[in-house]
């Protein structure tokens, strides 16, 4: 496995490897409801590019694959983390994550699900809040982190 920078033809896998995990690995903390609604599958790929673009985006790759990506903006707010289900436990979102934090200005901040919030817990990250996030008049819980540096 190695890490690269984003490229702007990574975007439409990029979306569905977002999909796919939600849908798979977020499964066991989130309703079915909850789930489509976080990943409807239908992003807008032109505003996700520009994000990938504006912050700092790394991609996973194993085997011509992309099998996980992460970003952070200027500030410090790790935006998206996401390892492809199949691909899980291999140290992949430990590795992008490892890059991304090293990047950041001073303290990282992160929305972690119900699902990833041990994985930044293992990583020196808090809690500062549990959070109530409506999307598409679905609620879902995820937890406000931070890790100081």
């Amino acid at each position: 496995m190695f890490i690269r920078a984003y490229q702007p033809s990574d975007c439409r896998e990029l979306a569905e490897l977002f999909y796919h995990t939600v849908h798979t690995v977020n499964g066991k903390d989130y309703s079915p409801e909850q789930l489509d609604a976080w990943a409807a599958g239908q992003v807008d790929l032109e505003q996700w590019d520009r994000s990938f673009q504006e912050h700092f985006s790394l991609v996973a790759v194993e085997g011509g694959i992309i099998v996980g990506f992460g970003d952070m903006d200027s500030t410090g707010y790790l935006d998206r983390l996401y390892v492809h289900s199949e691909y899980q436990g291999r140290g992949i979102a430990a590795a992008l994550c490892g890059r991304l934090e090293a990047a950041a200005p001073k303290n990282v901040v992160t929305h972690a699900s119900i699902t990833a919030r041990p994985f930044f817990e293992k990583r020196g990250y808090r809690v500062v809040k549990e959070q109530q996030v409506e999307r598409k008049g679905i609620f879902l819980t995820n937890f406000v982190m931070v890790k100081e540096q």
